[in-house]
């Protein structure tokens, strides 16, 4: 699924305008990305959390040359399976 099939789903099942809908998936994905970006964890329960890691500063090898280069600390986001997403996975109803 898109952005695209996604806002329309929205706009189905709540009875919205295409821009309605569209304003709600964009605030949505808008706050999570702003919760991360403060370092904050964001969380939809039952479905999955998103959170960041910090790694520390490591001396790395360019592999091209061979040559050591030291590679800047740096933050990820990582997503983590809530416990019903990943029971309608791996069973999912028939």
């Amino acid at each position: 699924m898109n952005k695209l099939e996604l806002i329309q789903k929205v706009k189905n099942k709540c009875h919205l305008t295409m821009y309605e809908a569209s304003q709600v998936v964009d605030i949505f994905f808008s706050e999570m990305s702003n919760a991360l970006a403060n370092g904050e964890r964001a969380e939809i329960r039952g479905f999955c959390s998103f959170f960041i890691k910090e790694y520390q500063s490591y001396s790395g090898r360019n592999p091209k040359t061979g040559k050591k280069v030291q590679v800047a600390p740096k933050k990820l986001p990582f997503f983590k399976c809530g416990k019903d997403l990943k029971e309608r996975v791996d069973y999912p109803a028939n």
